[in-house]
C-alpha cells in the first residue's frame, strides 16, 4: 500500500474460547479517513485498542508509519492521537491543566497558543478554567477532542466522536474534523453508529460482523452493493439479518459483495 499510514495484518485476539476479532486486514492510506462499522460485539473497540497497543493480539500484526507497534510503541503514539466519548480526561484538573499536561507529554511547542487555538475552534474556551469532572458529557467530548489534536497527530482514532453532541454540535465538530484533517492530510481511524457521521466524513468504510470483515468500500459502494437507500439502512440490515450475514462472511474472505444474496 503506497504511503500507508497504518497496516494491519491478519489481527485475532482471542479472550479464552471467545473470539473477538479474527484475522482482520486493513490499512489507511496517508490523508485517509476510514470509518470502522458494526454492531455492538463485532470487534471494533478491540481492533483499535491492538492498533493502539492496549490490548495484546494473539496473533497477527499491526504496522504504523511502517514500523512495527510490537517494538516501537511509544516512539509511534508520539505522533498518533485518541479520542473517546466514553473516555475521560482527569476529572478533578481543570481544563487548561489537563491541556497543559498532555501538551508536556507529547512535547508540543506553544502549549498555551495551541491550547487556546482548539479550545476556542470547538466553542469550548469559555470551559477554560472549569474543573473537567463538572462538565457536560457533549463538553467532555469536546474538550477531549481538543486534547487528541494538540500534537497534530499525523494518525487519528475517534471513537464514536459526536455520540453525546446535539445535531447542531456535532454537524458543526464534522465539519471542524474534516477541514482539520484535510489541511493536515492526517489519516483517521473512525468508529461510529451515527451512519450521517460516517457518510460525511469517511473516504471508505469497513463493516465487521463477529470480528470478521464483512465488506469494504466507499460509502457510495456499500450502499449501492446492498442495494439500500442509505448507510443507516445496511446498518440496520446487517445487524437484524444473522443468517444473510454470516452467508456473506464465509465467503471471499468476508469482503463478498452483497448483490442479490
Amino acid at each position: 500500500m503506497a504511503e500507508a499510514t497504518l497496516e494491519v495484518s491478519e489481527l485475532t485476539k482471542r479472550f479464552g474460547d471467545f473470539l473477538a476479532v479474527d484475522g482482520l486486514s486493513f490499512g489507511i492510506r496517508k490523508g485517509e479517513i476510514l470509518g470502522l462499522l458494526g454492531v455492538n460485539g463485532a470487534g471494533k473497540t478491540t481492533a483499535i485498542n491492538m492498533v493502539l497497543g492496549l490490548v495484546e493480539p494473539t496473533s497477527g500484526s499491526v504496522k504504523v508509519f511502517g514500523e512495527d507497534l510490537a517494538r516501537h510503541r511509544i516512539k509511534i503514539l508520539k505522533r498518533a492521537n485518541f479520542s473517546s466519548s466514553y473516555t475521560s480526561l482527569p476529572g478533578n484538573l481543570r481544563v487548561w491543566q489537563n491541556m497543559l499536561v498532555f501538551g508536556k507529554l507529547y512535547g508540543v511547542r506553544n502549549i498555551k497558543e495551541k491550547m487556546d487555538e482548539l479550545l476556542e475552534l470547538f466553542e469550548v474556551g469559555h470551559l477554560k478554567k472549569r474543573v473537567t469532572g463538572q462538565l457536560s458529557a457533549g463538553e467532555s467530548t469536546r474538550v477531549n477532542l481538543c486534547k487528541s489534536l494538540l500534537n497534530e497527530p499525523e494518525l487519528l482514532m475517534l471513537d464514536e466522536p459526536t455520540a453525546s453532541l446535539d445535531p447542531d454540535i456535532a454537524d458543526k465538530v464534522r465539519k471542524i474534523l474534516r477541514k482539520v484533517q484535510r489541511d493536515r492530510q492526517m489519516s483517521v481511524l473512525y468508529t461510529s453508529h451515527n451512519m450521517r457521521d460516517v457518510e460525511e466524513v469517511c473516504d471508505r468504510v469497513i463493516f465487521m460482523h463477529k470480528g470478521k470483515v464483512l465488506c469494504e468500500g466507499t460509502p457510495e459502494e456499500i450502499v449501492k452493493s446492498f442495494q439500500e437507500e442509505s448507510l443507516e439502512h445496511v446498518f440496520i440490515r446487517v445487524a437484524r439479518s444473522g443468517d444473510f450475514v454470516e452467508e456473506l462472511g464465509s465467503g471471499d474472505g468476508g469482503r463478498t459483495t452483497p448483490g442479490d444474496s
